[in-house]
């Protein structure tokens, strides 16, 4: 215990280390701006950890659940755009409403026609029907009231409540679709749930990148206000400080939360599922309940953390939601830093993006020496391209640095601690 603890102490010193020369190469209002990023990341992270490292859930669809949470915190955060409210813009929407909500009860009561005797294909043959006509009297009305809200406004706005009612109803909205999601998915094989969550990210993502009426689609909505004085208020140093000093208290707030519940029964119950599936279910446990509750509750974090990193970058551009940044990325985070470990997961955070950020202006300043000295000693001609291949160099170092972890660290650099029961 002495010996792990001695390690964690070393890592966390090293990454000091590490922040305070970024702190000195590149200014405060730099690193403050990567410390939440980070810190927001983090989040997320400790989100995909309780699916992956504590149910054995694999979910790459983490960008899709980012991107309706940071949606969702706009919906609410953004201010009133008045012009909406006062077009027939609400009117046309509630009519879409009652059409989704009647021909969803439609289809339900078609799928239920066998209660009464009727034969099953018959039963199969009435709620495609149903499904067929909600689905095109629901996009027929749609189409009517999203032509007329960029007519006439533009796009909805938001609600104008707080900032950090939008974070939460980022997460409850992740949740859900977390719930819907893993309804469909937690039955197929790891692989073939991989497969969904991705695809299904995707339909998210494009979805929100269209919707114009909805998200402005590719004009994207700014400024997003924040829960504390912007950088016009107060500068960008000190207004990016307090910004890190909320993320930091969520981050505290959800480890702690996460800690108590993990050495609970719950938790206990929760790793005998995940190590021995078949004995746990033999102990009477539902498994595929307790794997939704997972992946619920991951997701809702998930959600709080996108919600918190797209209202620090003060824009939402349904474009800018890329599988590389917002899900490759946390997976690298948790892996590196040890899955299943929630201390890890925090570290792994942000060392890994510490170094996502500094490999760039790093490998900028290693080919601007390697130009000037080239060109003094060798006569070299330097490439036209050699900010281009900077920019490329994260990609590089970054899968250098989980291939140097996982041959020397299998299980992360702060791997999981064993659990011995008395």
């Amino acid at each position: 215990m002495t010996n792990r603890a001695g390690r964690e102490t070393l890592l966390f010193a090293g990454l000091a280390v590490l922040i305070a020369l970024v702190f000195a190469a590149q200014g405060a209002a730099f690193g403050t701006r990567m410390l939440v990023e980070a810190s927001c990341l983090a989040i997320v992270a400790l989100g995909l950890t309780i699916q992956w490292g504590y149910a054995g859930l694999f979910n790459v669809g983490t960008m899709g659940f980012i991107a309706i949470a940071a949606y969702t915190t706009v919906l609410v955060s953004f201010p009133v755009n008045g012009a909406f409210w006062t077009s027939n813009g609400p009117a046309l929407l509630g009519k879409t409403a009652l059409y989704l909500a009647f021909g969803g009860l439609l289809t339900y009561a078609m799928s239920q026609t066998h209660r009464l005797g009727l034969p099953k294909k018959f039963r199969t043959l009435l709620a495609l029907i149903a499904g067929a006509a909600t689905y095109i009297a629901v996009s027929g009305a749609l189409g009517q009231a999203a032509a007329q809200i960029e007519g006439e406004a533009g796009f909805i706005g938001g609600f104008g409540l707080p900032v950090w009612i939008g974070w939460l109803g980022g997460g409850i909205v992740a949740g859900a679709l977390g719930w819907v999601m893993g309804r469909i998915t937690l039955g197929l094989r790891a692989d073939y749930m991989a497969i969904a969550t991705l695809g299904i990210a995707e339909i998210v993502k494009a979805y929100l990148k269209n919707a114009d009426w909805l998200t402005r689609g590719t004009l994207t909505v700014s400024p997003l206000p924040w829960p504390v004085p912007t950088p016009a208020e107060l500068g960008f140093v000190m207004s990016r400080a307090a910004y890190l000093s909320v993320t930091a208290v969520m981050i505290v707030v959800i480890f702690v939360l996460l800690q108590r519940a993990w050495a609970a029964p719950w938790g206990r119950m929760m790793r005998a599922i995940r190590d021995n599936e078949l004995s746990a279910a033999a102990m009477g446990k539902d498994i595929n309940r307790r794997r939704l509750e997972m992946f619920v509750l991951g997701n809702v974090i998930i959600g709080i953390g996108g919600g918190a990193l797209i209202t620090f970058s003060s824009i939402f551009d349904p474009s800018s939601f890329l599988p590389l940044n917002h899900t490759f990325l946390v997976w690298v985070m948790v892996i590196l830093g040890g899955a299943g470990n929630n201390l890890g997961t925090i570290f792994g955070a942000l060392f890994v993006y510490v170094i996502w950020t500094m490999s760039e202006p790093a490998a900028l300043f290693l080919f601007d020496q390697i130009a000037y000295w080239g060109d003094r000693l060798f006569d070299w001609q330097t490439p036209a391209d050699m900010t281009t291949r900077a920019l490329q160099m994260r990609v590089f170092v970054i899968g250098l640095t989980i291939t140097l972890v996982l041959r020397f660290a299998p299980r992360g650099l702060i791997p999981e601690r064993p659990v011995k029961y008395e």
